[in-house]
């Protein structure tokens, strides 16, 4: 009997960033560091960006001009950049250039994020279901932004549009429970089960 072998285990521990309150550096302005911003703004409309690149395609200036917490510097990469930042992302069409900004970052303590090398990142930037108040991060552990995009196309189809409305209901209701912490978990979760519930029995009642 053929024995399978055993998946790797995602070590990742995921944590939602308030990067609207944080300074983050993009290095990069091509395909890849365009797409990196419209991910950034697209979860935080209000992330302080500040992009450094040699040169802005008129797509760029544009996506940069809807924020007015996006600084575009035009000119080559320095250390200099990194000052007063939190957070990195380099994402030029140099492997040699990213991995100084990586190593520059390193140094200071900062979280990285080389594009494409897997290896030189802090973090990744993975698939994000955003329904109001609810957030849903999705990762492969770097081994397919692809099979994230697909997770996230299928939780946008199947969480319903009133899923905030819900949640602004019970944060409501949690703020009229007296008691201590443990109380009011206790009472949450009585209220809450009653969703996951809900929710198999329709899924059985389709099926």
């Amino acid at each position: 009997m053929r024995t399978l072998p055993k998946p790797s285990m995602n070590e990742l521990y995921p944590i939602f960033l308030k990067v609207n309150q944080l300074n983050t550096l993009l290095v990069g302005a091509g395909f890849v560091g365009l797409e990196k911003l419209s991910f950034l703004l697209k979860s935080s409309p209000n992330a302080h960006v500040t992009v450094v690149s040699k040169e802005f395609s008129e797509e760029f200036r544009a996506l940069a001009a809807a924020s007015k917490h996006v600084t575009l510097i035009e000119g080559p990469y320095e250390e200099k950049f990194l000052g007063g930042k939190h957070v990195v992302i380099a994402a030029t069409n140099f492997r040699e250039v990213n991995k100084q900004i990586h190593d520059d970052a390193k140094e200071r303590f900062l979280l990285v994020n080389v594009a494409d090398t897997p290896e030189l990142c802090d973090f990744y930037l993975g698939g994000i279901v955003t329904k109001g108040n609810v957030k849903i991060a999705i990762s492969t552990n770097g081994k397919s932004p692809t099979t994230a995009k697909r997770i996230r196309q299928l939780l946008e189809e199947v969480i319903p549009e009133d899923i905030n409305e819900l949640v602004e209901n019970i944060n409501r209701y949690r703020e009229t429970l007296k008691g201590d912490f443990e109380y009011k978990v206790d009472a949450l979760n009585k209220l809450t089960e009653g969703l996951v519930a809900k929710g198999k029995t329709e899924k059985a009642e389709e099926q």
